[in-house]
This record gives C-alpha cells, structure tokens and sequence, in this order.
C-alpha cells in the first residue's frame, strides 16, 4: 500500500508540475498567436488600401503605400529598378481611371505570410484586371513577393513580380 502511495503522490506532482510549466507557455503562445492575427489584419488594410487606391484612379494614395526607397523586381524584364520610376510610368493608368476611360482592379491572395512587428514578407498572386471604355476587358495574374516596413504604417518596400500565374493557381489560394 505505501508503494502505491507513493506512486500517486509522484504522478499528482508530476501532473502539477507539468501543469506549471505548460501554463504560462500556453499563454505565451496564445498571445503570440493573436499578436501575428492582429498583423494580419492590418496587412489586410494595407492590401485593401492598395486595392481602393487602383479602383479609384488615386495615385496620390497608392504612392503613400510606397517606400520612398523601394524597388520593383520584374522577372519578366529579368531586371530592377526604383518603385519610383515605375509609379511615373503607372501614372496614365492611374488617370485614365480617375477620368473613367478604364476601370482597373487589383485583388490579391496569399500562399505565404511572414511578419513581425515591423516587416512582412508576403507571397501569393495578384489578379489585375482592366475594363476599357469600348468594354474590352483584360485580366492579369501574376506571381508576387512583397517585403513590407512598417516605421508609422506599412509601406511596400521590394515588390517582386516574379511570373505569370493561371486562373487554375488564383483559384487554389482561395
């Protein structure tokens, strides 16, 4: 009788001390995972910020989701160069839909979301997708990376346009 005495003490402080030492790591993970929730959310705003921006035709507020020192990377072209130089050669398109001659959209979704409280990698595919005033449409996938900063708000940092994807693939990021 005393062994099996014995034995239920050591299971019962066996029990507590796991009991003890998960806790506090339990939370710690809880926490963590609600902190990387809460970045996403705003990384959402910041993709639907971008999105509003290119619906309206509002250059203005798409240059605001831009580091000033950020940089396009097209593996298309096979080359890269300062986002700056790409806002002033999107411009028109900006414009053109500001004054109705075309409607544009870009939507995106995501195979793959890194972040901390200050950057963000992210990766998935964006759909673009213009209507022209004659009702000629066109749609675009392409197969993207982006590297985020966030100093007072998320601003793109590196944009890597790197191939076209298929509907098929848009499809399956759902």
């Amino acid at each position: 009788m005393n062994y099996q005495r014995q034995l239920l003490v050591l299971l019962l402080l066996g029990f507590i001390s796991f009991q003890s030492f998960a806790g506090p790591q339990d939370e710690a993970t809880d926490k963590a995972k609600a902190e990387r929730e809460a970045r996403i959310k705003e990384l959402d705003r910041y993709w639907a910020e971008v999105s509003k921006s290119v619906r309206e035709g509002n250059f203005e507020g798409y240059q605001a989701t831009c580091h000033q020192d950020g940089v396009l990377v097209s593996g298309r072209a096979q080359t890269s160069y300062p986002l700056t130089q790409a806002l002033a050669r999107w411009r028109s398109g900006f414009n053109e839909t500001q004054s109705g001659k075309i409607q544009a959209e870009v939507r995106f979704r995501f195979s793959q979301r890194l972040n901390d409280v200050t950057t963000a990698h992210e990766t998935g595919i964006f759909r673009y997708s213009t209507v022209k005033a004659s009702g000629e449409k066109s749609v675009t996938f392409i197969h993207f990376e982006a590297l985020l900063l966030k100093q007072d708000r998320w601003r793109i940092l590196m944009e890597y346009q790197k191939s076209e994807a298929t509907k098929a693939e848009w499809d399956q990021l759902k």
